[in-house]
């Protein structure tokens, strides 16, 4: 039995308790959202404690230089890092700079929808993804302007890319479609985490 207590997964079921995960939102919708929360719950499946990131609501980071914006998400991150034992990071968007910090510490990551083309972020993010030596998944759509497919396989060889979706991971036509989308996402999440973070 798994029990969640406030933020955070306990029980019996815990196949290490030594697993950890940090859930890193993008700018809206917070750590529960349907790509944040089914990736968490692939690692939750696995044993891992989740611990999620909330932004605090006294200032919108993206209303700030992209350089500032790079530095508050380090900011409210790094807090969160204490303490845990080597966590996965899976972040969003806005959340994806967090990778800053997944290089500095030797953390793996899940990114989806990371801000890596040309222009769409902090140069310092893409730096930290070309740098990091733990591994990390990448996950974009090709109708989204921040994703940039050629660069995520230079950067790693974990990369998930979805043939016409836009920032959301969502494409024209039935919501099926788009769920569909979602489901493949996570799959690539379970094996990522199975072959690669936490093998079996």
């Amino acid at each position: 039995m798994v029990v969640i207590i406030g933020d955070h997964v306990t029980g019996e079921d815990l196949v290490d308790g030594k697993r950890e995960a940090v859930a890193i939102p993008g700018h809206t919708g917070g750590p529960h959202t349907p790509w944040i929360m089914y990736s968490c719950l692939a690692a939750q499946n696995r044993g891992a404690v989740i611990n999620h990131v909330w932004w605090p609501t006294d200032s919108d980071p993206l209303e700030m230089p992209a350089s500032r914006r790079a530095q508050w998400v380090v900011q409210q991150v790094r807090p969160i890092l204490h303490g845990l034992q080597r966590p996965l990071l899976v972040g969003k968007s806005l959340g994806t700079h967090a990778a800053i910090l997944a290089a500095e510490k030797d953390l793996p990551a899940v990114w989806i929808t990371p801000l890596i083309a040309p222009g769409a972020a902090d140069d310092r993010l893409v730096e930290a993804l070309r740098n990091s030596s733990a591994p990390c998944l990448l996950i974009g759509g090709t109708a989204d302007p921040t994703w940039d497919g050629a660069l995520a396989r230079k950067l790693t060889t974990h990369v998930f890319e979805a043939e016409g979706a836009d920032h959301g991971l969502y494409v024209p036509g039935p919501l099926a479609a788009s769920a569909a989308i979602l489901s493949r996402m996570v799959t690539a999440v379970e094996h990522f985490l199975d072959e690669t973070v936490w093998p079996i």
